[in-house]
């Protein structure tokens, strides 16, 4: 049946509330819709074809339109249904919690699912508090998390999110949250030239914050293995071993926020594997079914649940659609295919290339900083590379929205803009891409960010 493409328009003008969207954006404009998908590429309903840069949104990792996947959808649905995990269990869950529990680094066994990522950071912290509770340190509760990072809308999440702009409409909001640097050298106010020192630095300055509000009341340190917001923070060197050494000496939990970094993204299932640290709990969503449908997961040691195997205990705590039964059962097919066609494998063997290709940008004044890791990348931009100087907020909306947003995605990319922090483009392509798209990318962004630099 042929789509009304006018109805379509005026339906969503009138009725559908986008998420992050400026509307009044769209009074006068059509909006953007995605009718199909087809390996790397999204067709929108005028027929015309983008190469899909950003995975959907950090999400589609094994590339769109994947009739198995959604066979096994298909399946599950016919079988079961749904089946809360409340006080019950269906196959497809149990299946997927063992799988992705021998995935998991050190004793993290045990699998708690959720609908998404920003409700696998919520359980986190509601489990940290939880857990010392019930082992006698009742005054740990407080957070510490990073400048710029992202990790989630709920309000616990929210709170954890240290991006101040995207706060201040919904405060107050949960209390007892701090924020350390983040490990951004291309911007690092110290150590800039000293990756190891600065890795030193940035990891100490977690143990100064728990010294500081006292380590009896810090329950949880949240980290990403490699920060989105911001544009693509990887790890110094050191960092993790440093941070890891603060918890533990401080009985604190390290939680490793990988609802972007896991399942592939870094060329590893978890990125603390990437980087080799033990986390306490490790929180996931997006790749786990590559958006074929919605499911997180806050996976935890064995240590932690210990506490609610004694009679009666009960962590107090659960979504009606978290560990859905056709959610369960896309995300045990999908890491099937993650393991019968080497998608691990394959993003470690591209990932060199893909930033080689990209660094090539370098020679475009407006380009300043290339980072990232795996198949995960932001390009900084600034006004001056010798000076990194970077845009002010109205050079910054007339460039980066007024321009380069509307211009990548005019020329057939779909990716993001970002100005939370510096500016950046970020990057994290589908992981079945290869030079084909990753010189596809390059093209595009080399003619829209040279005629950006040329309207400087």
């Amino acid at each position: 049946m042929a789509l009304d493409e006018a109805h379509l328009q005026q339906a969503a003008k009138d009725h559908l509330w986008m998420h992050f969207t400026r509307h009044g954006a769209y009074a006068g404009n059509d909006v953007p819709i995605m009718v199909r998908g087809e390996g790397v590429h999204l067709y929108d309903s005028q027929g015309k074809r983008y190469l899909d840069g950003l995975a959907g949104l950090f999400v589609s990792q094994l590339g769109h339109g994947r009739e198995d996947l959604a066979e096994a959808a298909a399946r599950q649905a016919k079988e079961l249904a749904f089946m809360p995990l409340w006080s019950y269990a269906h196959p497809s869950a149990i299946e997927l919690a063992e799988k992705v529990a021998s995935y998991a680094p050190g004793d993290l066994n045990r699998v708690f699912f959720t609908s998404g990522g920003g409700e696998a950071v919520e359980s986190a912290w509601k489990l940290a508090k939880n857990y010392f509770k019930l082992t006698g340190k009742p005054m740990k509760h407080k957070v510490i998390s990073r400048t710029i990072a992202y990790h989630g809308t709920t309000a616990g999440a929210l709170s954890i999110t240290g991006l101040p702009l995207l706060k201040q409409q919904f405060e107050p909001l949960v209390p007892s949250t701090f924020r350390v640097p983040n490990t951004n050298i291309f911007r690092a106010p110290i150590h800039g030239d000293d990756p190891d020192a600065f890795g030193r630095w940035a990891a100490d300055q977690i143990g100064v914050a728990i010294e500081n509000e006292g380590p009896d009341t810090v329950a949880a340190v949240f980290l990403e293995p490699v920060q989105n917001a911001g544009g693509c923070f990887p790890p110094p060197p050191g960092y993790f071993d440093r941070v890891r050494e603060i918890c533990d000496e401080h009985d604190v939990l390290l939680v490793s926020d990988e609802v972007i970094c896991a399942f592939g993204r870094l060329g590893y299932m978890f990125g603390a594997e990437r980087f080799g640290y033990q986390p306490d709990i490790i929180t996931c969503a997006k790749g786990i079914t590559s958006g074929y449908a919605p499911l997180g997961a806050m996976i935890a040691s064995d240590r932690l649940m210990a506490p609610f195997l004694e009679d009666k205990a009960m962590f107090a705590h659960g979504y009606t659609f978290g560990g859905h039964p056709v959610s369960t059962a896309v995300g045990l097919k999908n890491l099937q295919i993650f393991e019968e066609e080497g998608v691990l494998e394959h993003v470690r063997t591209n990932a060199p290339a893909l930033r080689a290709t990209l660094e090539r940008l370098k020679d475009l004044p407006i380009v300043g900083d290339v980072r990232g890791d795996g198949y995960f990348y932001g390009i900084e931009l600034v006004k001056d590379q010798a000076t990194r100087e970077t845009f002010t907020a109205e050079e910054c909306e007339r460039l980066l929205f007024g321009f380069v947003s509307k211009q990548l995605y005019a020329e057939g990319l779909y990716c993001r803009a970002d100005d939370r922090g510096d500016p950046v483009v970020q990057l994290a392509p589908p992981l079945v891409c290869d030079q084909t798209h990753f010189d596809e990318m390059e093209q595009i962004l080399r003619t829209v960010l040279d005629k950006a630099g040329s309207m400087l």
